[in-house]
Order: C-alpha cells, then sequence, then structure tokens
C-alpha cells in the first residue's frame, strides 16, 4: 500500500505540474501572441512612412517596435515554451512563432538602427552620428555620392543581421504551419529574402566603393545604356556610351558617344576564347553593341573596355551597365521627366518612345541610337537633381533596391583588388568567372536561359520571356529541377509594314514581322545539361562546353501573335535552384525555385 501511495502521489505530482506547465504555457503564448499583435499595428502603421523612406517618423516609431518585439522574443523563449516545441500538433507552430519572436527583436534591435542610420545619410538626413547630412561643394552638374560611401557600413552591419535570420527561418516550411502562424512566417521570410539582394551588395562594396568614387585619385568610367528591344544575354544591344568621371566621392557626365560613333574594330578587341568563338563568332569583339553576348558580365565588361580603348586611345577605370526599366522606374517613383526630341518622358511613357516610337519617326537608325543616348544623358540630370532632393533621393533609393534584386545593375573594376571584391557579389554578374552568391547557392550550382535577338530589328519590345522552375523529387537524394522558357510574341497587326531598323536586316531568312531568338540554355559547373524540349518535342541545336558548363544554343523563329514554350531538366542539389537569365523588358533577371522547408 506504501508503494502504491508514493506512485499516485508522484502520479499527481506530475499531473499537477503539467497542468502548470500547461498553465504557464497559455500565459506565455498569450503574451507572446499580445506582443506580436502590438508588433504587426507598429509595423502596419507605418508602412506608408517606410514606402516613402520617411527616416525621421521611423526613428520616432522605432522604441515601440523594439519593445513589441522584446515582449515577444522574451515570452517565446521560456523554458517551458522550449519543451513545448516537441509537442506533436502544436510544436511546429510554436517553434515558428519563437523563431518569429527572435527574428523580429533581432531586426528592430540590430538590423533597424544601422538600416535607418544608412539611410538617412542617403536622403538627407541624421546619419549615424545624429549629424544632418549636408551638401557639400561638387562641381556643377556634378552627382555627390559620398553618402553613399558614408552609408555602405551601417547597411553592411544590417545585412549580416538579415542573413543570419535568413539563414535562421530557412528550415521553417510556413506551408505547414496553421493559418494564424503561416502568414507572418511567410511574410517574414519574403520581406528578408526581398531585402537581401541590395543589403548584400553594400556589404560587398563597402570596403571598395571610397576608392570606386574616387576618394584616393579620380576615375573614369563607362556607362552601357542597354536596349531590351534588340536582346543579348545581359538585357539588350550597347546602345549609348556614357563616360562618368568620378572624384572625391562625386560623379560627372563627361562625354557621351552612341554606338554609330564607335564603328567595328578589324579584329577582336581582347583575344576570344574557343567557345566564346563556337558560341558567338568574333562578333563579341569587334562591335562594342555585341561586346554583351556573353552572359558573363565581368568578360562583357572586359571586352568593352579594350574596344573603348582601342577606338578612343582612352583607358577607363571601370564599367558600369543598366537597362531603360530602371530608368522608367526612377522616372515613375520621382516624378521626373526627361526631354529628348522635344518630348517630356515620363515613366509611363518612357520606354515606348525610347524602344519603338524613335525607330518610327526616324528614317534614319543613327537618328533613334542618337535619340536613346540623349535620353540616357537626359536621365544623368535626373539622378544629379533627385540626390538633392530629400524625397526624391528616397524613391530613387527604393528604385535602386529593386534594380539590384532584378540584376538590371552592374559594375565591374580595372582594379583587381576591387573586381575581387565585385565578382563575389550579385552586382558584378560573374556568372561564369566568378562564384557570386544567388538566392540557392553560388552562381556555380545555377543554370542559365539567356536570349540573343537573331533578326538584327528592333522587335524585343513585342516579346514577353516568362521563365519558371519547378523542383521535383523534393525529399530525395538526387532532385531535379525543370526549367520552363515561354515566348510569346505579340507585336501590332501592321508590323511587316515597320521600316527596316524595326524588322532587321533580313539576314534571319524570316518574312517581314517574324522574330528570330537564339536561346541559350547553360547547365551548372560540371554537372549535365538535359534534354531540350520545345512544346514537348526533343529538339537540337548548338552543344558548345564553356567555363565548365554544357551550353545547347536553338533558334525560336515566331510569327506575329505566336508563342513557344521550351523545357530543361538539370540537376537541383538540395532541393533549390537558381536561374540566371535576361532581364527583359517584364522579366527580371533571377528567377528562383526550392523545395518546402
Amino acid at each position: 500500500m506504501a508503494v502504491r501511495r508514493r506512485v499516485l502521489i508522484v502520479l499527481a505530482i506530475l499531473a499537477g505540474g503539467a497542468l502548470l506547465a500547461g498553465g504557464w504555457l497559455a500565459v506565455r503564448v498569450a503574451q507572446a501572441a499580445g506582443a506580436l499583435q502590438d508588433l504587426q499595428a507598429a509595423v502596419d502603421g507605418a508602412r506608408p512612412e517606410i514606402d516613402a523612406l520617411d527616416v525621421p517618423a521611423l526613428e520616432a516609431r522605432l522604441p515601440a517596435v523594439q519593445d513589441a518585439a522584446a515582449r515577444a522574443a522574451s515570452a517565446s523563449g521560456d523554458p517551458v515554451w522550449s519543451l513545448a516545441t516537441h509537442l506533436p500538433v502544436v510544436g511546429d507552430d510554436l517553434t515558428a512563432v519563437r523563431a518569429v519572436a527572435t527574428a523580429a527583436d533581432d531586426l528592430a534591435h540590430d538590423a533597424a538602427p544601422d538600416l535607418l542610420a544608412a539611410a538617412a545619410l542617403l536622403t538627407g538626413g541624421p546619419g549615424a552620428d545624429g549629424a544632418a547630412a549636408t551638401a557639400r561643394p561638387v562641381p556643377a552638374g556634378w552627382v555627390d555620392l559620398a553618402p553613399l560611401s558614408a552609408a555602405a557600413p551601417a547597411a553592411a552591419r544590417a545585412a549580416a543581421v538579415v542573413d543570419t535570420l535568413r539563414a535562421d527561418l530557412a528550415p521553417i516550411d510556413a506551408a505547414g504551419l496553421t493559418g494564424r502562424v503561416a502568414g507572418p512566417v511567410a511574410e517574414l521570410q519574403d520581406g528578408l529574402d526581398g531585402s537581401a539582394p541590395a543589403l548584400a551588395a553594400a556589404r560587398d562594396l563597402a570596403d571598395v566603393l571610397p576608392a570606386m568614387l574616387g576618394a584616393d585619385a579620380p576615375r573614369t568610367y563607362l556607362l552601357l545604356s542597354l536596349n531590351p528591344a534588340e536582346l543579348r544575354a545581359q538585357g539588350g544591344i550597347v546602345g549609348a556610351v556614357a563616360v562618368l568621371r568620378a572624384s572625391d566621392g562625386a560623379v560627372g557626365l563627361v562625354g557621351q558617344r552612341s554606338t554609330a560613333d564607335l564603328p567595328e574594330l578589324p579584329a577582336p578587341a581582347l583575344p576570344l576564347t574557343d567557345g566564346e568563338r563556337a558560341l558567338h563568332g568574333d562578333r563579341l569583339g569587334r562591335w562594342v553593341q555585341d561586346t554583351v553576348l556573353t552572359p558573363d558580365f565581368p568578360r562583357a565588361a572586359e571586352l568593352a573596355a579594350a574596344f573603348w580603348t582601342a577606338s578612343t586611345g582612352e583607358p577607363v577605370d571601370g564599367v558600369l551597365a543598366t537597362d531603360p526599366v530602371v530608368v522608367a522606374d526612377l522616372l515613375a517613383a520621382t516624378g521626373r521627366t526627361v526631354e529628348a526630341g522635344g518630348q517630356a518622358l515620363s515613366g509611363d511613357t518612357l520606354l515606348r518612345a525610347l524602344l519603338r516610337d524613335a525607330y518610327l519617326a526616324y528614317g534614319d537608325p543613327r537618328a533613334g541610337d542618337a535619340f536613346y543616348a540623349a535620353v540616357a544623358t537626359a536621365v544623368f540630370g535626373v539622378v544629379r537633381d533627385a540626390a538633392a532632393d530629400p524625397a526624391a533621393a528616397r524613391a530613387a533609393v527604393t528604385t535602386a533596391g529593386s534594380a539590384l534584386a532584378e540584376r538590371r545593375v552592374a559594375a565591374w573594376s580595372a582594379h583587381p583588388a576591387e573586381q575581387a571584391r565585385l565578382a563575389a557579389s550579385a552586382v558584378g554578374g560573374a556568372f561564369l568567372t566568378g562564384a557570386p552568391p544567388t538566392p540557392a547557392g553560388d552562381a556555380g550550382g545555377a543554370v542559365g536561359v539567356f536570349l540573343d535577338d537573331a533578326t538584327a530589328g528592333k522587335l524585343g519590345y513585342d516579346l514577353t520571356a516568362t521563365v519558371t522552375v519547378a523542383i521535383a523529387g523534393c525529399g530525395t537524394p538526387g532532385p531535379t529541377a525543370e526549367v520552363r522558357l515561354r515566348l510569346d510574341y505579340a507585336p501590332p497587326a501592321d508590323v511587316a509594314a515597320y521600316p527596316a531598323q524595326v524588322l532587321g536586316d533580313g539576314g534571319s531568312g524570316l518574312p517581314p514581322g517574324w522574330l528570330a531568338t537564339n536561346v541559350a540554355f547553360y547547365g551548372p559547373r560540371d554537372a549535365r545539361l538535359g534534354e531540350v524540349r520545345r512544346d514537348g518535342t526533343v529538339v537540337g541545336g548548338q552543344s558548345v562546353r564553356e567555363a565548365r558548363r554544357d551550353v545547347a544554343v536553338l533558334t525560336s523563329r515566331l510569327a506575329p501573335g505566336t508563342g513557344e514554350e521550351y523545357t530543361v531538366a538539370v540537376p537541383a542539389p538540395g532541393g533549390a535552384l537558381t536561374v540566371w537569365t535576361t532581364p527583359t523588358l517584364t522579366g527580371p533577371g533571377f528567377v528562383t525555385a526550392a523545395c518546402p522547408g
């Protein structure tokens, strides 16, 4: 009887303990829920200020956000909560809530102050030291980018916090959680992923940015304006070349050339590899427009710099590239317009005027190129004015972040130490020659889908290219991915009557108004590329090996109003894959997919 009594006492104590633990857990869950609700309310209330990058207002809200985040982290960090994460049914949700609360606390206390300090420096507000960022004397017409250098270290510190939190949250499958938990988890994961590219660029460039902006000695850069109406792997042919001078943190536009001013060279500006010749012939090195045929931006930039020096005798310190989608977004965000050809072009009208109407209005294609160059020059004035206007600067910073995330901005330095940092970052675009991080591993494990206009016209304005990825075999030792490219060509009904500079030179052998596009599929490094299918049927094409990658090249030929779909199977190590692709008018340069969890 005594033994039985002791057993009953022990069971009663355990039951009482369980009840107490359950009650205490309920209290802590209620505390965490209340804190997270307060946090969500604070964040929702700040969304207009976040969108407007209103730094003083956000700084005023920060203490309330930090308090709510700290309370949520404290409640979910309780030892009883930790034990309860191992329970069936509710354990995953409790784990996810604790991860969200911890991440929110780290963001509020570790990342947010640095981000606000960086934003203040970029937009003319008080910086990290509390002092107002004031304008300083710069040459007339130049843009003062010294605040960018000053902001980079703070942004780099925030990037480190975001990287850690992304890794902590990556194992959580939001789809497997209850509805009330799944939404906040997925929102936080998406927010961290969306901010990562711009923060990563700041982290990678923080140390070298001052020198690149002329802190030690003046620098000279080429700015390539890409034209996606005639596609190339990097986004479009080089439509205009600007010369930028950087000195003591300020940047000025000191020269401008249309491609008509840079005729082809008798021989490539640099020796070409066997793979490059097999894929592109000698176009890559003889025409500045075609230096961007390669999907590797460091190589494209080397060729453009060498072409420039061979044509003008002038060396350069680096090469930058961007496309008119960034310009249109910048105009729309800042409410500015640019004047060109007697027109005031806004974010809504720029792309059509630049990529279609200019080539219809002028009988000489060189006049269309000149119009393109005039717009590129005018845009520099918009950037200059935006840098001096805090409201416009805030909008420009947001636009720049989106451009980085969509791989619409690239940079290369002729200085080896700086280029090593650039090549290791997303802004370096080193698909073949480097190992920059991507949303799913580094570039070596990524694959590529790149487009090259084969009509020699400007019909790419009417082409929609959509790249998607589907992962199969999740949870198995060897998951694979199906990469799908959908091409849809929808020009106006009277396209066949367009002038030759739009329709092309006829070299494709197609009827007027048809569009030919070379499609290049690049496999992962040291891995096989599967069969390429067009609308479900295996198709042949050119097979080349370049930079340890299998490359398959096919030519799409589309009549007006038609489309087709290409698919290829590739490995997806770890159940995730990033596809580098050509940034187009409607699609970004990165596509990513991953298995749940």
